[in-house]
């Protein structure tokens, strides 16, 4: 792996996603996916697949997934089902190809970055304490509210203004659209990176860079200092 040159003065600032960007979790997702349709009498389908359709706001995209609409109660029924799901297979997911490297390769060159997610806070701030890269971040942030369309842009706001970063020298590294669309909503740049939970020509319909892994993006980054 090549050793990253020291970072410019005024060097951006990463907001990290964590599933499907940091973590190697695919294969969890689409096991808790497949419980879903299992509950509601659906058949399994395919990561391909998921990735073709998985999106944000998720009540409508569960929706399509399951061709019909929720009654009352049934979305949460999802919820619990999926969450339930996913926590059995959490122990099977790796970090992402390079991370921790790239993390440590970052803060080294000068760099600072912290970490956002649409998982729930409670979930996620143990999870990345258990996995031992607190000291990588200057924030770490989960869902802590809900949000009209379902989205990660008024979270990062938030996660931006707690830490009087300037939206202009950030750069969210994600893995689905809506982390483009976050990103640029708050006034920040997208990188995406395609080895998540939507296909590649999906993120590259976004206009944003789309790479493969994180350590492509904060080479790609390097770019932008």
């Amino acid at each position: 792996m090549a050793e990253m040159t020291s970072a410019k003065p005024n060097t951006h600032h990463i907001v990290w996603d964590w599933n499907g960007t940091l973590l190697d979790d695919n294969h969890a997702n689409l096991a808790a996916v497949n419980a879903v349709c299992a509950q509601f009498g659906r058949e399994p389908v395919e990561m391909d697949y998921w990735r073709s359709v998985f999106r944000r706001p998720l009540i409508p995209c569960y929706e399509e997934l399951l061709g019909r609409s929720f009654a009352e109660g049934e979305w949460e029924r999802a919820e619990k089902i999926y969450d339930s799901s996913y926590l059995e297979y959490l122990h099977t997911c790796e970090l992402a190809s390079g991370v921790p490297d790239v993390l440590h390769q970052w803060a080294g060159s000068g760099g600072t970055q912290s970490l956002l997610s649409m998982a729930s806070h409670e979930h996620l701030v143990p999870l990345i304490a258990e996995r031992g890269l607190d000291p990588h971040f200057t924030r770490v942030d989960g869902r802590k509210f809900e949000t009209e369309h379902d989205s990660k842009a008024e979270h990062l706001v938030h996660h931006l203004e707690h830490q009087d970063l300037d939206p202009s020298r950030v750069v969210l590294i994600g893995d689905i659209d809506d982390d483009a669309r976050a990103a640029r909503e708050a006034g920040a740049r997208p990188i995406l990176v395609a080895s998540g939970l939507m296909a590649r020509e999906r993120l590259e319909a976004t206009g944003a860079l789309v790479v493969d892994t994180p350590q492509d993006a904060v080479a790609a980054l390097r770019e932008f200092v």
